[in-house]
């Protein structure tokens, strides 16, 4: 088996180009709104999820999923669309993580999730990192992206 699939991810990103490796391996990760939190005094923004291990899947065959934290520092402001913050049992799909430079190196990562929801940071720059927190388990299947 692969080492890479054995052993737990952990990246950061301090530009935009680290931020698609790091948004790549977040695609498809379950999040509960239960487990975000935006702290504003450490200017931090924070999120457990359950990631779908692309690496496993496709080196090893085996779908699988792993708990990851994911933070974001230096966020000056954050806001959501699309879902309510104290509904704390809504499910989110992660799609992809981006950023958008506003006047460098400050700008607004963006979390897109399914059902046209969002999480949008405004940070001073970019400062995000993402480890698995523990063992793999298996997936019941692999992530579906249904064209509509």
């Amino acid at each position: 088996m692969n080492s890479a699939v054995k052993n737990p991810l952990k990246l950061i990103a301090l530009d935009a180009d680290d931020l698609s490796v790091l948004s790549a391996h977040m695609q498809d990760a379950a999040a509960r709104v239960a487990d975000m939190a935006y702290l504003p005094a450490e200017k931090r923004f924070a999120m457990l999820v359950n990631r779908f291990d692309w690496l496993a899947a496709v080196g090893a065959g085996v779908p699988q999923r792993r708990r990851t934290g994911v933070h974001f520092d230096r966020v000056m402001k954050a806001r959501v669309r699309g879902f309510d913050l104290g509904d704390k049992s809504k499910s989110l799909n992660l799609l992809a993580v981006e950023f958008a430079e506003a006047s460098a190196p400050a700008g607004t990562v963006t979390l897109y999730f399914s059902g046209d929801a969002a999480v949008q940071l405004e940070v001073e720059c970019l400062e995000a990192a993402i480890s698995d927190l523990g063992p793999a388990w298996p997936a019941n299947e692999y992530p579906r992206h249904d064209e509509s």
